[in-house]
This record gives structure tokens, C-alpha cells and sequence, in this order.
């Protein structure tokens, strides 16, 4: 049990760690919202990658299936979406905290849906979760539902370590940036986020006309 503990946290640190576009929009809020929108957002990922993990453990063969029958649509349908998130990121304004009585403009459910969103939209996460399972041994035949349940859990404690860490130390250089290094991260967060899905795109069209 400790074992596949120690193993559930390894691999949920490793699907978290990679600074993609979930880990830049992640900074993104936080510098400009606040840790706990910083936070939510990476609980979508989180939330997202335990359905994938889910999927690996008990519907692995079928969806794989579905995946390879469609994945031109799928690469292709996330890549576009990147590129609309990253135009929307790039040419909004940053904000602070609110204040005492001050309307809050963001949802933290918004953030951790539009997140989850995002991370869902890439099916490639299954194949690295895969390769993980086979790296660690996480799961074997003889693992009960019991212990599977237990995996599911201590990887998600893995990400949420993540997360609470990366908010922790972004929050600290938030107080010494003003709104114009607030706009011009929202700015490098927005062309970062564009060019993962231009590449995307360009990826799946070549795959296509191969």
C-alpha cells in the first residue's frame, strides 16, 4: 500500500510538473488574481488528468480505440481551441485582488472549468499516463480495487502538492509586479499558449496529408 502510495504522488507530480500551457495559464491567474484562482485552475487539470487516470486503469482497450479512430479531430479540435485561449489571454487586461465590498470579476469555477476544459481537450495525456503505469509498475493484475482506488487518490495528492507549491512561490513575486508587468505576462502567457497550438495544427495536418 505505502508503495503504491509513493508511486501515486511520483506520477501525479510528473503529469503536473511540465510547464505547458495549463502550468503558464496556472501563473497567469495567479499573478493576476490571486493564488486561490491559481490554484483552481490547476485543480482542473487535476480533475481532468484523474478521469484520464481513471479511463487508464478500468477502459483502457475501448478508449484507446475511439482515440486512434479519431484522433486527427481530437489534435486537431484541442490545437484550435489553444489558439482561441491564447488570442483571449494575450488581449486581456490584468487585474488585482478586489477589494473590501468590491464585486468579484472572476470565478474561481469558471477558471477551474475552463482549465479542465483545456486539459481534457488533449487525449494525449492517456498515452503519457500509460507510460508511466509501465515505468513504475504502478498497476498490475494482481492490484485489487482497493489499492486502485488508493493510486487514484495519492495522484491526486501529487498534483495538488504541485500546484499549492507553484501558487505558493508565484504569489510571492506578485505584490513586486505592476499592471503593466502584470499586462505583459498575460502577454508572453497568450503567444506561449498561440504558438503550442499552431503547432499543433501544423503536427495534425502533416500527419493528415502523410
Amino acid at each position: 500500500m505505502i508503495e503504491i502510495i509513493i508511486k501515486g504522488i511520483i506520477i501525479g507530480l510528473f503529469i503536473s510538473i511540465p510547464l505547458g500551457p495549463i502550468g503558464m495559464l496556472c501563473i497567469q491567474r495567479t499573478l493576476n488574481r490571486g493564488r486561490k484562482y491559481g490554484i483552481a485552475t490547476g485543480l482542473g487539470a487535476t480533475a481532468s488528468d484523474l478521469i484520464y487516470t481513471i479511463i487508464t486503469l478500468f477502459f483502457l482497450s475501448f478508449v484507446i480505440d475511439i482515440i486512434e479512430q479519431n484522433r486527427y479531430i481530437i489534435q486537431l479540435a484541442g490545437s484550435v481551441l489553444l489558439i482561441g485561449f491564447g488570442i483571449f489571454i494575450f488581449r486581456s487586461h490584468p487585474s488585482r485582488q478586489p477589494k473590501p465590498n468590491e464585486p468579484v470579476k472572476h470565478s474561481l469555477f469558471g477558471d477551474f472549468i475552463s482549465s479542465f476544459g483545456l486539459t481534457f481537450s488533449n487525449p494525449l495525456v492517456l498515452f503519457i499516463l500509460i507510460a508511466l503505469f509501465a515505468r513504475f509498475e504502478f498497476i498490475t493484475n494482481d492490484t485489487t480495487l482497493f489499492h486502485s482506488v488508493a493510486g487514484i487518490f495519492s495522484i491526486l495528492c501529487g498534483a495538488l502538492l504541485w500546484w499549492s507549491l507553484l501558487t505558493y512561490l508565484v504569489s510571492h513575486f506578485r505584490a513586486k509586479l505592476n499592471m503593466r508587468g502584470l499586462k505583459i505576462i498575460n502577454q508572453i502567457t497568450g503567444i506561449v499558449i498561440i504558438l503550442i497550438g499552431c503547432v499543433g495544427v501544423i503536427l495534425s495536418l502533416l500527419k493528415k496529408m502523410m
